[in-house]
């Protein structure tokens, strides 16, 4: 078990003090009003941690407090993890960004779009162009999530038991099939929906590679980086650090709820949002990215690949807001465009937030989050479990932050 641990000094580290105070004092008042259980949060220049923050109870009922090696479940951070696993098997020449869906996966031979109608009466036609592995990345497939409730596909979703994602009792391999007879809510690459893509490409992981998701992660990315914490259920021995997730209720309480189950290796290994990770572990991954692909002499990627990943792959510069169905546009995402499982700063004016050119980070669905500003030579990561429903963690958070960056 390794723990993070702050080692720099905040001014020399061009920090502002009494701004960080601020940062940390905004979140230790939703503690105190009982919004969150408890937060960890670290700030990092140049690679070295100059800020790290906890406070608050990772167990309400146990009174167990946040401490720097509790374990969060990360949800949607899984999903950079996972596009890092497809870059890993395109650079040793097993795949192309290009390839069709269905040459790894020929349940997906032959793609209907939806043209009409709704429930009984949904009317589908042949897509114009295949389901690229590119599309999986960004969110253009033409996929979605059964619980968005906005648009005839969804409902279709539901009806076939993925208003979770996954249907009770099924594997990935099973999962993805279901998916597979799901019709495509638009022409593959011309629009953005985030969805369950990631779920898909975790199956044509695990295709490619001829090993589980788990044990693909593990042997590839998680060990090579020193992420020992990190994995798809935690061990016994770790099970003591594990947070408590809590929901947010309708008068903004918190209460516990039940998760994707971590204590034993799952069924169903989510490459969208099945992993549970630490401070540490994390910061080691954000690390290899900043740095390009390397950490402590061991390359994952190139320098090449990681770009790759973390700039805009929308069409024609359009941001996330842009592309956002009805009812999944989001305040704040103008200005964000997405790479390969990661959002992208593509014009810091027009963010409701202030942020930096080029910044790439994401979220997790219990109110984590975490951004690499390579402007700024900033990483940031924010730990806690909370899934939210009108609580908005992101927009205080990068604000308070680059409020304390003085250089």
């Amino acid at each position: 078990m390794a723990q993070l641990r702050q080692d720099a000094d905040p001014g020399e580290a061009g920090l502002d003090v009494k701004a960080l105070d601020r940062l940390d004092g905004h979140f230790a008042g939703l503690v105190d009003e009982g919004r969150l259980p408890g937060f960890l949060l670290a700030v990092t220049r140049g690679g070295r941690v100059a800020h790290l923050t906890t406070h608050g109870l990772r167990d309400r009922a146990a009174g167990l407090p946040v401490e720097a090696d509790t374990l969060w479940r990360i949800y949607s951070m899984t999903k950079p993890v996972t596009a890092v696993a497809v870059l890993l098997l395109m650079e040793e020449g097993l795949l192309s960004l290009d390839d069709p869906l269905e040459r790894h996966l020929p349940a997906f031979t032959e793609p209907r779009v939806y043209d009409g109608g709704e429930g009984a009466t949904v009317r589908t036609r042949p897509a114009a162009r295949p389901v690229l592995l590119r599309h999986l990345l960004t969110h253009t497939a033409g996929l979605t999530f059964g619980f968005y409730h906005s648009h005839p596909v969804d409902a279709l979703y539901r009806e076939a038991g993925l208003e979770y994602s996954v249907p009770p009792g099924k594997d990935l391999a099973e999962t993805a099939d279901v998916y597979a007879r799901m019709p495509l809510q638009f022409e593959p690459g011309t629009q953005w929906n985030y969805s369950v893509a990631s779920n898909v490409l975790g199956r044509v992981v695990e295709v490619v590679s001829g090993q589980p998701l788990d044990a693909f992660f593990a042997e590839r990315i998680l060990r090579p980086l020193g992420m020992t914490d990190t994995g798809f259920h935690v061990r016994p021995g770790q099970q003591s650090r594990l947070a408590e997730l809590y929901g947010e209720t309708e008068d903004g309480r918190i209460e516990p709820v039940p998760g994707l189950p971590v204590l034993g290796r799952p069924r169903f290994l989510s490459g969208s949002g099945g992993l549970v990770s630490s401070a540490h572990d994390f910061h080691r991954f954000m690390e290899m990215l900043r740095r390009g692909g390397e950490l402590d002499g061991i390359r994952l990627l190139s320098s090449a690949a990681v770009t790759l990943m973390t700039r805009n792959h929308l069409p024609d510069s359009a941001t996330i807001r842009a592309f956002g169905a009805p009812g999944h546009q989001e305040p704040g995402n103008d200005g964000l465009g997405f790479g390969f499982n990661v959002s992208v700063v593509t014009d810091p004016s027009r963010t409701l937030s202030p942020s930096s050119m080029g910044a790439y980070g994401w979220t997790g669905a219990a109110c984590t989050a975490f951004w690499v500003a390579p402007a700024l030579d900033l990483t940031v990561q924010f730990m806690t479990q909370v899934r939210p429903r009108k609580l908005k963690v992101f927009p205080d958070l990068r604000r308070l932050v680059h409020a304390a960056v003085t250089g």
